[in-house]
């Protein structure tokens, strides 16, 4: 399921939420309206990018969601480029 940005047009909020293709547009989590519209999704600004798939693969091996890997490749995978 794609991930889509909305603005609620009755109270300003902005939310992202998971949408199936084809499904009516969620209802904003602030107010509850159904008056939503898809935003424009910000991209990751230049030079933060590799900062934040780090921070995600440290978070990942902290709670052990790399224990499939070996040591070798676990190494690999948290050494910053």
């Amino acid at each position: 399921m794609p991930l889509y940005d909305y603005h609620c047009s009755v109270c300003g909020h902005g939310f992202e939420a998971l949408v199936r293709a084809g499904a009516t547009p969620p209802a904003c989590p602030a107010c509850g309206s159904t008056a939503v519209d898809k935003a424009l999704s910000r991209i990751a600004p230049a030079g933060r990018i590799e900062a934040i798939r780090m921070s995600n693969r440290r978070a990942a091996a902290a709670a052990g969601h790399l224990s499939h890997f070996s040591p070798a490749e676990r190494k690999k995978l948290l050494k910053q480029r």
